[in-house]
């Protein structure tokens, strides 16, 4: 039995696509689990020695797995690496805080307490997507990582739902005259958390709640004096322009 026939053919009460997808789906299961094994190794090396530490070599011995996989999984170390920052930041985000509008009767700074504290929890396990990214942040290379880069993309967004938050809560009349403002906050507010991050990394005696609170009482601090500020400037114009009309008298 040949050709299309022989191709088509499956004995009696036997359904030939039946037969064939629970092996596709054992391997595709073998291939995603491959596939953890040596995201897992290649974290653990890079939590432990950096990325120029790091080496294809040192993960197929940690995985058990030969480098011709990590090259059909990855292609190269440094997409390896990417890989590594996207996976532990999936593994991150439902522990995320997320910036919503304060709930009515919420202060603002109680707000901005209580997201810095969750945050800093967040982070007290020392995810690898920060490990790395930080240290991948202060070196210079000629062409940019993809990790860096991966890094890099995932600031970007946490500082965009910064600025939203601080957009949704700043006056009006503060974003018509710094609309730069809600940026300028959120990235001080990434700026003071990569310290604290490094500080408690270094000194896990620390006080981080008794941090959180002072850097959440500084963030609302300038947010008023800048409001304040815009407030005068305000009132100057209306002064050197004669004063609201008031109609004829």
């Amino acid at each position: 039995m040949t050709g299309l026939l022989a191709a088509s053919y499956a004995p009696p009460g036997c359904d030939s696509k039946r037969s064939v997808a629970p092996k596709t789906d054992r391997r595709t299961q073998h291939s995603g689990e491959t596939r953890r094994r040596i995201l897992r190794a290649a974290a653990d090396i890079a939590a432990e020695r950096g990325y120029d530490g790091t080496s294809v070599a040192l993960v197929t011995k940690r995985s058990g797995l030969p480098a011709s996989s990590v090259y059909w999984h990855f292609g190269s170390k440094d997409e390896l690496l990417a890989a590594v920052i996207e996976h532990s930041y999936d593994e991150w985000l439902p522990a995320r805080p997320r910036w919503a509008p304060p709930e009515p009767g919420t202060d603002r700074i109680e707000y901005l307490r209580g997201w810095l504290r969750e945050a800093g929890q967040s982070f007290a396990d020392r995810p690898v997507f920060m490990r790395l990214g930080l240290m991948l942040l202060l070196e210079r290379r000629a062409e940019e990582p993809a990790a860096r880069a991966r890094f890099q993309q995932i600031r970007t967004e946490m500082l965009a739902a910064m600025g939203d938050w601080w957009a949704a809560v700043l006056p009006e009349a503060v974003l018509e005259r710094r609309p730069d403002l809600p940026r300028l906050l959120a990235q001080l507010n990434m700026a003071a958390s990569d310290g604290l991050y490094a500080m408690s990394a270094g000194d896990p005696s620390i006080d981080m709640n008794a941090l959180q609170d002072l850097l959440a009482t500084a963030l609302d601090s300038v947010a008023d004096r800048v409001a304040r500020e815009v407030a005068r400037e305000v009132a100057g114009d209306l002064a050197r322009d004669g004063g609201p009309e008031t109609g004829d008298t």
